[in-house]
């Protein structure tokens, strides 16, 4: 059995969700006022657990932590399927399954807790499939999303997906790239995130990049894709990312590449960057509503040479 994870900061503890009578576990980190800024809703990728967005390697790495530092709730999910959810679940769920409970879950979390602004969606690899069909629902308005690790057009065969060929030659280096991207404790610690990947989710992966532009069509807030400097599982040439932004609307969506990490950023050196970085994009989407609320509801130019002729 792999070493348990050191104890996080008190400030961060485990949650379990009730999800229309379905369990989702995580962790959940609050901020020091009342109020949040937003909720940061953080979804872990394949065969991974929610404890992918708080590295213990290094004093730093955690989202959660930083997160509730800058003023934020992170709330980090096991995706249906994973942790409390498994025994309810042993194969798992396909997309629309997990929007479902998802929402419900979220809905639930609104009824006791304060969101601020609203929910931001972080996500990796598959849980971005699941941020994206979230955030295509009608009714889920999210602030905005940042999805690490995922694309539209795979680099790889449908036979070397993860849970199609757990034991495939290369699928380690893959996951992480090179040993330089992570801290020498990271892949101690990371042995006791890794889950399997549930057998429903991981048949449907092969059916992404044709369900991919249905989302994307639907999506109306912003979304950031950002991939490592050696991310293997996708394709990020500028054809394939192209093909990728083009079905969203357009001014929402941009990709972007992240030095010196690899697939899997958020327990690498580069994961404060990262989570930086996604923090940043959420108070540019956040600065984005708000100045698109002003100019619906701004002064005519009659009211304004008003102000003018007043204040001269």
């Amino acid at each position: 059995m792999p070493a348990p994870p050191p104890p996080g900061p008190p400030g961060i503890r485990p949650v379990v969700l009730d999800a229309a009578g379905v369990p989702l576990s995580g962790l959940l980190a609050l901020p020091a006022q009342p109020v949040p800024r937003a909720v940061v809703v953080a979804l872990h990728g394949a065969g991974m657990s929610a404890g992918y967005f708080d590295s213990r390697a290094r004093p730093g790495l955690s989202l959660l932590e930083l997160g509730a530092a800058l003023g934020y709730a992170v709330l980090a999910l096991d995706r249906p399927g994973y942790g409390a959810s498994a025994a309810a679940l042993p194969e798992g769920q396909e997309l629309a399954g997990q929007t479902e409970i998802l929402l419900a879950a979220l809905d639930g979390f609104a009824r006791d807790h304060e969101l601020g602004a609203g929910y931001f969606l972080v996500a990796h690899s598959n849980g971005g499939r699941l941020a994206l069909s979230a955030a295509a629902d009608a009714d889920f308005a999210p602030v905005g999303l940042d999805l690490s690790g995922l694309g539209r057009r795979f680099a790889v065969e449908p036979g070397q997906l993860p849970g199609a060929a757990a034991d495939l030659k290369g699928q380690w280096r893959r996951h992480w790239g090179a040993l330089r991207f992570y801290p020498p404790d990271a892949f101690r610690l990371g042995a006791a995130l890794v889950r399997p990947v549930p057998a429903l989710e991981a048949r449907e992966t092969v059916r992404w990049p044709d369900m991919y532009p249905r989302f994307a069509a639907r999506t109306r807030v912003p979304v950031r894709f950002t991939f490592a400097e050696q991310e293997l599982w996708w394709r990020t040439d500028g054809a394939a990312l192209e093909e990728l932004l083009s079905p969203l609307p357009r001014g929402f969506a941009e990709a972007v590449r992240l030095p010196d990490s690899g697939h899997n950023i958020s327990l690498g050196w580069a994961a404060r960057t990262y989570h930086l970085r996604v923090l940043a994009f959420l108070e540019e989407c956040l600065l984005a509503r708000d100045a698109a609320a002003v100019r619906v509801g701004r002064p005519s130019d009659r009211d304004l040479k008003k102000v003018d002729a007043d204040l001269t």
